[in-house]
């Protein structure tokens, strides 16, 4: 293969985001769609159980969500379109529940990796929430700093991807 014919992509250049908006195999999903995102990776994050597993993250006492790590290419894609796709995928409305899925792992969580990402989603969440579009309805979603993040085991990475779909609210 000629030189020419190699794309590299610059990594020094891509920022993260991490979401957590319910069943992280479809979250994973339309996020891996967009165009400008480079990667995802789901996993769990937010709790204070060390090293968890999906089998420990399902029992709702490690304080963990199901989220997902995307790396984008702000060129591409800007934090606030991320955001947007967010807020749009999920009811930020139900505390620890997305559709029939119940329990803390399933919450609405934006982790933020910079100040700038910060305010981002904090003003994201003001527009929503002033949108009229909730009608009545309080978001519920947590807005807070970016904590260890523990990849899920391999059979749930691109899960869909690898499946052709399955039956995750979304």
């Amino acid at each position: 293969m000629s030189e020419e014919n190699i794309v590299q992509v610059n990594t020094k250049n891509l920022q993260v985001a991490t979401f957590a908006a319910g069943c992280f195999w479809g979250v994973e999903d339309v996020f891996n769609r967009i165009k400008g995102v480079k990667s995802t990776m789901v996993g769990y994050t937010g709790g204070w159980f060390n090293n968890p597993t999906y089998r420990d993250v399902c029992t709702d006492k490690t304080g963990h969500a199901e989220a997902v790590q995307v790396q984008f290419d702000p060129n591409e894609v800007s934090y606030e379109d991320l955001l947007k796709v967010f807020w749009s995928i999920h009811n930020p409305t139900t505390k620890n529940r997305q559709g029939p899925d119940i329990g803390s792992q399933y919450r609405s969580m934006i982790s933020y990796h910079t100040p700038e990402q910060e305010l981002a989603a904090k003003r994201s969440k003001e527009e929503l929430e002033s949108s009229g579009n909730l009608i009545g309805r309080r978001i519920v979603t947590e807005i807070v700093p970016a904590s260890t993040f523990y990849k899920a085991e391999g059979y749930h990475q691109k899960y869909y991807q690898k499946r052709g779909g399955g039956s995750c609210y979304i």
